[in-house]
């Protein structure tokens, strides 16, 4: 799905270009939100799909881009989710933050993502050294 692969991109994109900071796609955000969405029950899983594809067509419109969200530049994309994020509107702000908690149970389950907010990972079968080194 282009829109959700597009948004994951943007609700995670890293602060620098360090290449250590591993991308959404490194740490395969889309997969995981695939097998988690399609265990949603059906009323859940709809309601997703509706508010992706609000993202899609028509939350453009109002921060006045007349293009779909997959065609918006990086900067434009950024203005969509972010008028989301701080709308006026209850269920278009939930609609971001189940996507931004889609995204971020996707990215940050992946050890290397851990260092990005200098945790160590569970104590459950942590190697003697840790999971990292700062």
């Amino acid at each position: 799905m282009a829109v959700r692969r597009r948004s994951e991109r943007r609700i995670a994109a890293p602060d620098d270009d360090s290449p250590d900071i591993p991308t959404t796609d490194d740490t395969d955000v889309a997969g995981f939100a695939d097998a988690y969405v399609a265990r949603l029950p059906a009323g859940l899983r709809r309601d997703l799909l509706r508010a992706v594809a609000f993202v899609e067509h028509l939350a453009p419109l109002g921060v006045g881009c007349a293009a779909r969200f997959t065609r918006l530049s990086a900067a434009d994309q950024d203005r969509v989710l972010a008028s989301l994020e701080s709308s006026g509107q209850d269920l278009l702000r939930g609609a971001f933050e189940g996507l931004k908690a889609l995204v971020f149970m996707g990215y940050y389950r992946d050890p290397r993502t851990w260092r990005i907010l200098r945790y160590d990972g569970p104590r459950v079968g942590r190697p003697d050294e840790g999971w990292w080194r700062p």
